[in-house]
């Protein structure tokens, strides 16, 4: 009997957990405001920031590093068919990022689990 009430109490935790999980993915609304943080690596995962060679294709100047800390605006949410949430995001003070791309898009439940992105 003991068996069958811990099953149950460990059934409905992971439900809770899953259904908050979903909360913070709908809480997300356009004009929200985030900070960039520093990615675990040496490279945003969860963020799509163009190639090196793009940026420089476009007149701009390659350097990761100067987008730590920078407020960005949600401007669009999109949910894909495998059920993440992709967000487009721009910086705050209407500048570009990298001095080439007005718009990037990040995966909005990753960034903000990896701390890629921070809610301000």
């Amino acid at each position: 009997m003991i068996k069958y009430v811990i099953a149950l109490v460990f059934s409905v935790s992971v439900l809770n957990a899953q259904n908050n999980q979903n909360q913070v993915q709908n809480d997300v609304k356009v004009g929200d405001v985030f900070e960039i943080g520093k990615p675990e690596t040496n490279s945003y995962k969860h963020i799509d920031f163009p190639r090196a060679n793009f940026i420089i294709k476009k007149g701009g100047i390659a350097n990761y590093k100067s987008v730590h800390g920078e407020k960005v605006v949600v401007t669009a949410i999109k949910e894909k068919k495998d059920g993440t949430t992709e967000v487009k995001i721009k910086r705050a003070n209407g500048n570009r990022f990298f001095g080439s791309h007005t718009v990037v898009a990040a995966d909005i439940t990753k960034a903000l689990a990896s701390g890629e992105l921070q809610l301000l």
